[in-house]
């Protein structure tokens, strides 16, 4: 797969609009801000959830989020996913009858920005799962990659409010996929994954979101063993990826990382002292306008 196969569209004017305000000193400024809109996922005639999102890319968020909710199985038959515009809905269609209802009944709200809902125990599977082995992490591949992604244009660059998440192999961003909530940027890379049959052989994960419980079980039902992050860690998340033997690097910013599980395979190949800092410019701590820096 090519470096960067899927990334942000920036230019696409119907995720982003200009909004007009006042700065700090009261001079009249223009700024771009991320839409949001309504998704209602339907799988097959049971209404599930409504979400919010920028709105690319929704047959990969319908299908992702079914995954990785545990009310679809990456062996279920997906016979159609459908997404009507006008009024702005997705159906997954199954070969089978899929088992939904019981899941309907138990709700969990998820942690973090532009909140979401998990239905069913996001820990069903969780215990299954055996994460290879034999998988490496190079710091040299760490460092090229967030450089690459960090400096890619972005919605987040352009206009910030909204997380990123990429699907990565060595030193190579795949799949770069933003949205408001970290929570929908991963189950749009579980569904492209599912929807092109992208193998998690080999792949590694990046998000610039917290290293949350969410991210981590996600994560590990999607079969990758190593999850990176520019932003921090919580207890719980910590927690679950040791049980797992997840790999989980948090903090990646510049030559610094921390590996708080799945130590053993980080091989330091790349000598820290010769890594560029971070350019300011790619630092994401708020908006930033372009030509400002």
């Amino acid at each position: 797969m090519d470096e960067f196969a899927v990334k942000p569209n920036p230019d696409d004017a119907r995720l982003t609009e200009a909004v007009a305000g006042i700065d700090q000193d009261g001079n009249p400024v223009e700024t771009r801000v991320v839409v949001e809109r309504p998704l209602t996922l339907f799988l097959n005639g049971q209404e599930i959830v409504t979400m919010m999102t920028i709105g690319d890319h929704p047959k990969y968020l319908g299908v992702g989020y079914l995954i990785n909710q545990n009310m679809l199985r990456l062996d279920d038959e997906i016979t159609a996913v459908d997404y009507d515009d006008d009024i702005e809905t997705v159906v997954v269609r199954t070969g089978a009858k899929t088992n939904f209802e019981e899941k309907l009944k138990k709700k969990t709200l998820t942690s973090g920005c532009a909140q979401g809902t998990a239905f069913g125990d996001l820990m069903e599977r969780f215990d299954e799962i055996r994460l290879p082995q034999d998988a490496v992490l190079r710091t040299s591949w760490l460092y090229s990659l967030a450089k690459k992604i960090n400096t890619a244009p972005s919605l987040y660059l352009t206009a910030g409010a909204i997380h990123g998440c990429v699907l990565c192999e060595e030193d190579r961003p795949l799949i770069y996929l933003e949205d408001v909530g970290r929570h929908n940027a991963i189950d749009k890379i579980a569904g492209y994954m599912a929807m092109e049959g992208v193998s998690s052989a080999g792949k590694i994960f990046y998000t610039t979101g917290r290293l949350t419980s969410e991210m981590v079980i996600k994560t590990v039902q999607m079969g990758i063993p190593i999850l990176i992050s520019r932003s921090g860690f919580t207890a719980w998340g910590v927690e679950l990826a040791r049980k797992a033997g997840l790999t989980l690097i948090g903090r990646a910013r510049g030559k610094r990382f921390i590996a708080l599980s799945g130590e053993d395979r980080i091989l330091f190949d790349a000598d820290g002292e010769a890594v560029e800092h971070e350019p300011k410019a790619a630092a994401r701590k708020g908006a930033i306008e372009k030509g400002a820096i």
